[in-house]
């Protein structure tokens, strides 16, 4: 017999490539111990050979077919944007958005991502420098890990991006918001970056390189330096190249699981309304990436 649940939810993730995402799992097994009902599924655009302009339609499908919420991944924490009917204040302060609550005939955007990021570092990297740091990435998930070493108290941080303008961009709205931060964007040359972490306490990396989909290291290994902590967003695998490397000179280093896990227990809590015990759902992600 089918066990029948007093509350249910179904919800998804939206993105390309994440067919390896752990999400599903960790969702699940937490509504499990909670004795929730609950679906998790994923939307994956290379699988449907969509991309991002295919948003309007996913989004309009998951609430034809009911769905309560939706997390959004790389590459589409800005481009859903527009699509939503309202913000979160973080959500709209950072320009991107990780999760979306389908309520009421509304679309919500909110950015579990920054406290997400936050919380990981203060447990694994919790005497960490916040002197200098330098960041590579200012897409969405970049934006919210820039906000959150900022609002841990980084005293200066550097952006680097593929795109420069992006990371200039991204500079500018930071400054406005932590004036007593000194927030800049690099120029993109690698003179700029080897000088930029020569003189830095620590790395953030927060672009797809390094994932299963796209394996290799987002800069050369011999600008890593043993007075350098190094955190990764990417999770998939758990051990990037770069995290590798770093180690391999003696750094410190942050993998991007803590994030993964603390960020989908915020999203878990808007889904359902209901909070979940988050060391439960970190310990839960070490045996599935075991």
């Amino acid at each position: 017999m089918h066990k029948t649940f007093e509350r249910s939810f179904l919800v998804g993730l939206i993105g390309g490539g994440i067919g390896g995402s752990l999400s599903p799992a960790m969702h699940e097994e937490e509504a499990r111990q909670l004795g929730i009902g609950y679906v998790y599924r994923r939307v994956d655009l290379e699988t449907l050979w969509r991309d991002a302009p295919t948003l309007p339609k996913l989004l309009a499908a998951a609430e034809w077919m009911g769905f309560d919420g939706l997390n959004i991944t790389h590459p589409c924490k800005q481009a859903v944007i527009p699509l939503l009917d309202e913000l979160s204040d973080d959500a709209r302060a950072l320009g991107a958005v990780n999760t979306v609550q389908l309520k009421d005939g509304r679309r919500i955007g909110h950015n579990t991502d920054w406290s997400g990021f936050k919380r990981a570092f203060e447990r694994g990297l919790p005497d960490a420098e916040l002197g200098r740091v330098v960041q590579l990435g200012a897409g969405g998930a970049g934006a919210a890990v820039a906000h959150a070493a900022l609002t841990m108290g980084a005293r200066e941080l550097t952006l680097f991006d593929v795109d420069p303008a992006r990371a200039q961009s991204l500079a500018a709205a930071l400054q406005a918001r932590f004036a007593s931060a000194r927030v800049s964007a690099g120029n993109g040359s690698p003179q700029a970056l080897s000088d930029a972490l020569a003189a830095a306490d620590g790395l953030i990396h927060a672009t797809p390189t390094g994932m299963a989909k796209h394996p290799g290291l987002p800069l050369p290994a011999e600008l890593l330096h043993q007075r350098l902590w190094v955190a990764d967003v990417v999770y998939f695998p758990i051990e990037t190249e770069l995290l590798k490397a770093a180690r391999a000179r003696g750094c410190r280093t942050l993998d991007g699981g803590g994030m993964a896990v603390y960020q989908a227990a915020g999203a878990f809590e808007l889904f359902t309304g209901i909070a979940p015990d988050a060391e439960r759902m970190y310990t839960h992600f070490q045996t599935l990436v075991r």
